[in-house]
């Protein structure tokens, strides 16, 4: 379910198994392609968790930010994943709509995360003081939206080492998505079977 041949199961990948099997109750493409280097992977997610955690980033607010830069980057499987979970925080047209980028039909605090999302991912050198003066205007102080842009940077960094990597998304997500999801996420690598 991507480019590599099957990682050395050494503690550190069990463990990252045993994770994706209580919180999945499978073990995940991705985790078998990260599995080769698990040490990256946590350090990795513990610098995303302190961004998080620097910005309060509420569940949605992360969703939105996710499948925002997903969709654009072209990235089915993060997708997919913050797609559902976005549904559930919110419901499945505003995942629909973030992964269409139809932001016109979203509220206004996630089509302002929607556009930050995109434009960091898309072109961060176009960025503008306007694109931030519209981060505070939707209540985040400087700390935030630095801490914010810190977390879809790194979101960026593990979906392109799935992407280039070949992970396919879960065979799981046909039932686990909302139809809307899956109908939004019409590119990028296909589920696995």
């Amino acid at each position: 379910m991507h480019f590599l041949g099957e990682a050395e199961m050494t503690t550190a990948a069990h463990q990252l198994f045993d994770a994706d099997i209580e919180e999945q109750g499978y073990v995940m493409n991705l985790t078998t392609l990260w599995a080769h280097g698990p040490g990256l992977k946590t350090s990795l997610f513990d610098v995303i968790g302190m961004a998080n955690a620097a910005a309060g980033l509420t569940q949605r607010q992360r969703g939105v930010l996710i499948s925002a830069l997903a969709s654009t980057m072209g990235d089915s499987y993060c997708s997919l994943a913050w797609g559902t979970r976005l549904a559930n925080a919110a419901d499945p047209d505003t995942a629909a709509h973030v992964l269409r980028a139809e932001d016109a039909l979203l509220a206004p605090e996630d089509r302002i995360l929607a556009d930050w999302a995109r434009r960091v991912t898309d072109d961060p050198g176009s960025t503008s003081e306007a694109d931030v003066e519209a981060l505070r205007q939707a209540g985040f102080d400087d700390q935030q939206i630095f801490a914010m842009t810190v977390y879809v940077a790194l979101r960026i960094a593990f979906s392109t080492v799935n992407d280039a990597l070949g992970a396919q998304p879960d065979g799981a997500y046909r039932s686990k998505a909302p139809e809307p999801v899956l109908a939004a996420v019409a590119y990028g690598r296909p589920i696995a079977p």
